[in-house]
């Protein structure tokens, strides 16, 4: 048989309003970029990926420029008129040629596995060794930075049924007044939902010692990445009745074996961007299942086509322990999708279509697409 083989890569940049500023301890984010590729395959199926990031590079060191950049220069080139059903194959080869570069990486993977589940009418989390369960629980972040706001916001929700579990974005105030934050919000919410919080990295340890009993003590169940260091993060484990979280010090498998090794954490947050793509992403909770460490479905607060690889692999997995936070295209004031993702019942229903089991609105895209900057590689 003739090899089907990628003939041209393209990729955007798409600015989306958010409902609302999102505010992290490291940055306020007012809106969301999406890096956009698509994959054109000598069969006539074509396949998108997504690569976005939290608040430009305030996050991490890759940005939906650099990644458009990277893809246009670096690894599209090495791409075109190679096998496009050799997923794996291909991935471990452009490793070779291109350091690092997760995001983008994560990016293209997602545009593969979307064209040949599409070419083998069979949706990704197949490709993936096969889904478990059709729906996912999905969290809500709390992130205006204004209490009430935010238990107007969490009020809300509860009511129409979208989150039961919310994370506060916190670490940017002084730590009283975010303990007070957090305690004032389950004091309101109470039973009817349960509360975490995420404090990327803002804290020293000394900070993070008084600070995670005075949480418990509120009613919060899941502190993620307090400290930057995995060290000192190791040294936080089993010190508190809470449970701890990696997060930012999660960059694929290699990382999480050596947080495994260490018993650094009690949780991994898992993320296909931060992996380096979902096989990377699946090897992570590999490692992660076989070291009794929990998992939970993170999110760069993607649009939909990161969202919803994520959600294939996350259906995918054995355990899922503490659920998802595939939010972020509620996040975003736009719909992008032919058809919008079901989001209902605290759930999120995982598209069986073939592929990634959904379709851009090439119209509506268009729109918010910078001018000039669709990049075609042949």
């Amino acid at each position: 048989m003739t090899p089907v083989t990628i003939e041209r890569i393209e990729t955007r940049l798409v600015d989306l309003p958010t409902i609302r500023p999102h505010k992290l301890s490291v940055a306020t984010m007012h809106g969301q970029t999406l890096m956009l590729v698509k994959v054109y395959c000598s069969d006539g199926v074509s396949g998108i990926g997504e690569g976005t990031t939290i608040a430009g590079m305030a996050y991490g060191p890759e940005s939906p420029e650099a990644m458009k950049l990277a893809i246009d220069a670096y690894f599209a080139p090495a791409m075109i008129g190679a096998d496009a059903t050799r997923i794996q194959a291909l991935m471990a080869h452009l490793g070779k040629l291109i350091k690092v570069n997760h995001f983008a990486k994560s990016a293209l993977e997602t545009a593969l596995l979307d064209a040949h589940g599409k070419r083998l009418g069979v949706p990704v989390s197949d490709l993936l060794g096969g889904r478990r369960r059709e729906r996912l629980p999905v969290a809500w972040t709390l992130a205006s930075g204004d209490t009430a706001r935010d238990i107007a916001e969490a009020e809300s929700m509860l009511d129409a049924r979208r989150h039961k579990v919310f994370k506060l974005k916190i670490g940017a105030k002084e730590l009283k007044a975010d303990i007070k934050h957090v305690a004032d919000i389950k004091k309101v919410v109470g039973d009817r939902a349960a509360v975490r919080v995420d404090v990327n990295m803002a804290w020293s340890e000394t900070q993070a010692a008084w600070a995670i009993p005075a949480l418990a003590d509120a009613g919060c169940e899941l502190v993620e990445q307090p400290v930057a260091s995995a060290v000192a993060l190791s040294r936080l484990m089993r010190r508190f009745p809470v449970a701890l979280m990696a997060d930012e010090i999660l960059q694929g498998p290699e990382s999480a074996f050596e947080i495994a090794r260490n018993n650094g954490a009690d949780v991994f947050a898992l993320k296909i961007e931060q992996s380096g793509g979902l096989f990377a992403a699946q090897r992570v909770a590999a490692i992660a299942d076989a070291a009794g460490i929990e998992l939970y479905g993170g999110t760069m607060l993607e649009g939909a086509f990161s969202t919803i690889a994520s959600a294939h692999l996350f259906a995918s997995l054995a355990s899922l322990q503490w659920g998802t936070e595939l939010f972020g295209p509620l996040l975003i004031t736009e719909e992008i999708l032919a058809k919008p993702l079901d989001y209902s019942d605290f759930e999120l229903t995982v598209p069986d279509g073939p592929g990634l089991g959904i379709e851009l609105d090439e119209a509506r895209v268009r729109r918010f697409t910078r001018d000039g900057l669709i990049k075609v590689t042949r």
